[in-house]
């Protein structure tokens, strides 16, 4: 079974809402999707003038949201400084999407946007 749809809705909903609109051209938040696992990433443009014309913009990961289809549960995962992910210990999985969601958003915790 995939990622519901309502969820990953609500994901990209949620992306698009934390930066105003007239912002996007300096930074945004995107959900890239894959499998069943969407990674929260912020998108910046990369600086520098005339060389960074047409190159990739900067894409810092924050948050990784897993789906497991047995369980229907979604849980937060933390990206480290080798890029690699590990589930966040400091709130339980739940079925709930926007509960995890408010928690990246609302925790203060470093580890997300930091």
């Amino acid at each position: 079974m995939a990622i519901p749809e309502k969820d990953l809705d609500r994901i990209r909903l949620w992306c698009r809402e934390q930066w105003p609109e007239n912002m996007w051209d300096q930074v945004k938040c995107e959900a890239d999707v894959s499998g069943h696992r969407v990674d929260i990433v912020e998108v910046r443009p990369l600086m520098g003038g005339p060389d960074a014309i047409g190159r990739e913009p900067i894409r810092e990961s924050v948050a990784r949201l897993r789906y497991t289809a047995t369980t229907g549960l979604w849980a937060i995962y933390w990206c480290d400084s080798n890029f690699r992910f590990h589930e966040y210990k400091y709130k339980r999985p739940s079925k709930n999407v926007s509960t995890l969601l408010d928690h990246i958003a609302n925790s203060g915790d470093p580890i997300f946007w930091g």
